[in-house]
């Protein structure tokens, strides 16, 4: 089983005389700074962390990492995954962000009876009905997101919105939690609007937004990506924040800030699953990424780190890759790490539960150091950062 497995990597334990972890997610269109190539670098890091901890006694000697690029298309998710399963011998597969994909992952994963960790999909429905045994979501959902920004804004005063969302299992996903959350905190929907995916031009639906009846105090945009870049821009052109419609963003990441600049963004509100200048743990392992990337990492990236230590030290505790005792080994784990804090892998649904945060975008003058963009205003203990009951349509 390769060099310095010892004794304890033998006995047909490790199929494949290795483990091998796969990155499937977006390298080249709208997604791709959000994730993207950096997180194969955070997947290293876990594989090199995992390895100096156990060193001789780890279950392998022979850990890799591969990676794909799905374009964000579900058909092209699904004959990857199948490829990385049957011809790479993937043990698990991690991230597939955009919800569409991570559904066609999940089912070979199921029909394959092999792991599949997602990061980067925010649907519910992982852990609603589309799940199954051998699928975990870790980071982030729509819950989450919905429950911290769009519970928090409109109870701060912001009490009509207007939804634009991306026309597809995300983006559909955000727009009835986020109401469902809105209406919760005595606020309401005026109208929501589906936008195409991927999409560069939002002008109709921002134009429209200020002469809605009654006039929405705030734009919620569920967009993510380069398709959120684009719309905050045109929103700024438009001078939306000046006709009195603010802005609440369903799912910012700190990529999107750092194209767009912190002014463009200043006051916006929003919820987050992790925040690199959070505290000294996150900022000590931000340290190491950037000394190896030359970037801070995104929330995604920290998560999918966690993701690849979490199965391999699973794997570490059953003494095994085989599939169902490694799901065993997940299957209520609690554990805190660089990203995840009061973290539990809730067995019924397989949703990893753990704290939140709901950051504001700092303005410029505000920016101290390079990539510092957010104020954290407070932490959202995992209790009730997700849904506190699993969904009854997930049979496991």
């Amino acid at each position: 089983a390769g060099c310095g497995g010892g004794p304890a990597a033998g006995g047909g334990k490790i199929g494949d005389g290795g483990v091998v972890l796969a990155v499937m997610n977006d390298q080249s269109g709208i997604y791709a700074d959000t994730s993207g190539r950096k997180t194969v670098e955070a997947v290293k890091m876990a594989v090199a962390d995992f390895k100096a901890k156990y060193g001789d006694k780890s279950v392998t000697g022979k850990i890799e990492v591969v990676s794909v690029d799905h374009q964000n298309k579900p058909e092209i998710a699904n004959s990857k995954a199948q490829e990385l399963y049957d011809r790479q011998h993937a043990d698990v597969i991690l991230d597939v962000p955009t919800s569409s994909a991570a559904f066609a992952v999940a089912t070979v994963a199921k029909n394959k009876k092999k792991v599949f960790i997602d990061v980067g999909a925010a649907s519910t429905e992982m852990e609603g009905k589309q799940c199954n045994k051998y699928t975990f979501h870790y980071g982030y959902n729509s819950y989450m997101l919905a429950h911290g920004t769009g519970t928090e804004v409109t109870k701060a005063g912001a009490k009509n919105w207007y939804i634009v969302y991306p026309d597809y299992a995300f983006g559909q996903d955000m727009q009835k939690t986020f109401a469902t959350a809105i209406e919760g905190a005595g606020g309401a929907v005026v109208k929501s609007d589906p936008t195409p995916f991927p999409n560069d031009n939002f002008s109709t639906f921002l134009l429209k937004a200020p002469g809605l009846d009654p006039k929405p105090q705030v734009l919620g945009t569920m967009q993510a990506g380069g398709d959120l870049v684009n719309l905050v821009k045109q929103y700024n052109e438009y001078k939306l924040r000046d006709k009195g419609v603010g802005l609440a963003i369903g799912l910012l990441v700190l990529s999107d800030v750092h194209s767009l600049g912190p002014d463009a963004l200043a006051g916006t509100h929003y919820t987050d699953m992790w925040y690199w200048n959070f505290d000294a743990k996150s900022r000590a392992w931000a340290d190491k990424f950037q000394a190896k990337v030359g970037q801070r990492p995104t929330a995604n990236m920290a998560g999918n780190y966690s993701a690849a230590l979490q199965y391999l030290e699973a794997v570490q505790r059953a003494g095994t890759d085989k599939s169902d005792e490694v799901v065993r080994k997940l299957e209520g784990y609690k554990f805190e790490d660089a990203f995840a804090r009061n973290a539990t892998i809730r067995p019924q649904d397989h949703l990893l539960l753990h704290d939140a945060y709901l950051g504001e975008v700092k303005p410029k003058s505000e920016v101290k150091e390079p990539w510092d963009y957010i104020k954290i205003l407070k932490t959202i203990p995992a209790a009730q950062a997700f849904q506190p009951q699993p969904d009854p349509a997930c049979k496991l």
